[in-house]
């Protein structure tokens, strides 16, 4: 139906339209004269030859009647889908075109195609707002009406800036796998339900709005790992057009996904999975491999932590820091080892094996977390209270608080039935892997024990590493700490403190978008090899001094204290 806006109130009404006939299909497999005009923005044409082939047909320089095709050539000809030349590069510009304009075609009954038509005064006092799902027409909306469709908001400012009194509005919904078009070659994302919107207003392409066009594609929540972007189609992209996000917002909602955009053409959802299959075996390699090489380092930092704590029995402070790194490493092996059992048993166990095997693997990773702040917490007593040691039975007190609290936070989720087999899943729901971890249907309990609470421990732990890095920088340019302390053995220090703080884990806030599969990478390794990092960070540090506590850190301890006493 054609509508049109009344000028001055805004409102649309129906009016009549003309007859518009039909495409009749002949038998030819392209429906029209076999020379098509070339285009103005074609001008590949004309070096070289005066005609070239696409679709076994000539795409010439010279104007012919009868030269208009239709739409359904895509899927006749899949040639046009892919191929670079410059003839079929021609021909596409052309049949997208005529999918702008409102032709004959468009009434057509073409399978894969849903057409609004519209006309809008450039007086129209508020932004239009259009409707459209994949199964049905699109429609106009009142700015009150609400649904669970999909929205298409034209701000008014674009009708403002018209020449023209009306302007033709044309919102077009279609089907890719049926159209044949809008494939890019060796695409990882996947469109939404198929669907591409396309929105013109005018003879005249649209850019660089001030005031975004807004669309929003309803779909409900989308599973884990993957990732909505808002893209349009550009022609120029590739090697026979692609998707490209300039110019595009994407704003995840709740039930759907917002599009601000800048300018009017070919819009579609593409939804891109973090990981796919390969990557996902790639990541699981070298983790496995990691893990394993982790838990023997840390064997060799646990054995190293008792030595020294042996060999200076008299120095309380030293033994005090041993036993926090030894408890971390701990930690730290026992996660290793869990992921280890999950990823080599989780594919085929029981239910209930399952359930014990990710709480148990949610209680290491918790434990590491908890131990991770409570490092930071004892630098924070050693330099800036300088009451860590002083504390009665200080070092049971954290194993309590290391050990406990992830144990009752990890029976609160059982109890309630947090745990399970876990899938990760591409865009089109297959299985790339799967886990004994917290089940997808209790998400919110991940984001809650896992993200929010190593959120709060990463903000402190980087105060923290920042404060004492800026003492230890003020003592050593004072002249305070004495001794042979190396440019490369205070970095060495000063990386290894970063790592026993947990700061490599934050490289999962990164991990979210198209392009994180380096950055997973990155997360992959530098945490399945934070106890290699944390063994290096203890030689360098602790070794080979034997009687003067063997560190830098130790004589800014004493400043502090010395500093503290004489206040008093």
């Amino acid at each position: 139906m054609l509508f049109q806006t009344l000028p001055g109130d805004g409102r649309s009404v129906p009016v009549s339209a003309p007859p518009i006939p039909a495409l009749t299909p002949g038998a030819h497999p392209v429906p029209w004269h076999p020379v098509v005009s070339l285009l103005p923005s074609s001008p590949a044409l004309e070096r070289g030859d005066s005609h070239h082939w696409c679709c076994n047909m000539t795409v010439g320089l010279k104007e012919m009647s009868g030269g208009t095709p239709s739409l359904d050539l895509p899927q006749r000809c899949p040639e046009l889908r892919h191929d670079g030349s410059s003839a079929c590069a021609c021909l596409r510009e052309r049949w997208l075109r005529l999918l702008q304009s409102v032709g004959p075609a468009l009434r057509s009954g073409l399978a894969g195609l849903k057409v609004l038509l519209l006309n809008i005064s450039r007086a129209v006092t508020h932004d239009v707002l259009i409707a459209f799902s994949p199964m049905e027409s699109p429609m106009l909306l009142n700015m009150t009406e609400k649904g669970k469709t999909g929205k298409i908001q034209l701000p008014k400012e674009i009708f403002h800036s018209l020449s023209s009194w009306t302007a033709r509005v044309v919102v077009m919904v279609l089907n890719i796998q049926q159209l044949g078009m809008f494939e890019e070659v060796n695409q990882m994302g996947q469109v939404l339900d198929n669907t591409v919107v396309g929105i013109t207003v005018g003879e005249k392409s649209i850019s660089g709005l001030r005031d975004p066009m807004k669309l929003t594609f309803a779909h409900r929540q989308l599973p884990y790992g993957i990732t909505p972007q808002c893209v349009f189609w550009d022609p120029s992209k590739g090697q026979a057009g692609g998707w490209s996000s300039s110019g595009c917002l994407t704003q995840p909602r709740d039930n759907g996904t917002v599009c601000s955009c800048n300018h009017l053409t070919f819009f579609t959802l593409l939804l891109n999975p973090t990981l796919d299959k390969s990557t996902a075996q790639a990541l699981m390699t070298v983790a496995t491999a990691g893990c394993a090489v982790a838990m023997a380092f840390s064997i060799f930092t646990i054995a190293f932590c008792i030595f020294l704590r042996c060999r200076f029995r008299s120095e309380e402070t030293l033994r005090t820091n041993l036993g926090l790194h030894m408890n971390l490493v701990s930690s730290l092996f026992l996660l290793n080892l869990a992921f280890l059992l999950n990823s080599g048993i989780s594919g085929g166990t029981q239910p209930g094996t399952c359930k014990v095997l990710g709480g148990l693997t949610h209680y290491c990773l918790l434990c590491c977390f908890t131990w991770m702040a409570l490092e930071g917490c004892h630098l924070y007593l050693l330099f800036v209270k300088v009451l860590g040691t002083y504390i009665h039975h200080y070092l049971m007190k954290l194993c309590l608080v290391g050990w406990g609290f992830p144990a009752f936070i990890v029976g609160v989720a059982g109890v309630i039935g947090s745990y399970g087999e876990y899938s990760i899943q591409t865009a089109d729901q297959q299985v790339i892997a799967r886990l004994c971890w917290i089940t997808s249907k209790y998400i919110l309990v991940h984001y809650i024990t896992n993200c929010s609470y190593f959120s709060l421990i990463f903000l402190f732990n980087m105060a923290v590493f920042g404060v004492v890095t800026q003492k230890s920088c003020f003592l050593q340019g004072t002249g305070v700490v004495q001794g042979d302390h190396k440019a490369w053995k205070t970095a060495m220090v000063a990386m290894g403190l970063f790592s026993l703080l947990g700061a490599t884990w934050a490289l999962a806030f990164l991990t979210y978008g198209t392009s994180s599969a380096s950055v997973l990478y990155l997360f992959t390794i530098f945490n399945s090899l934070q106890g290699i990092f944390i063994f290096i960070w203890l030689v360098a540090l602790y070794y080979p001094k034997t009687k003067e506590t063997t560190s830098f850190l130790s004589h800014i301890i004493k400043h502090e204290k010395t500093t503290t006493v004489s206040q008093d």
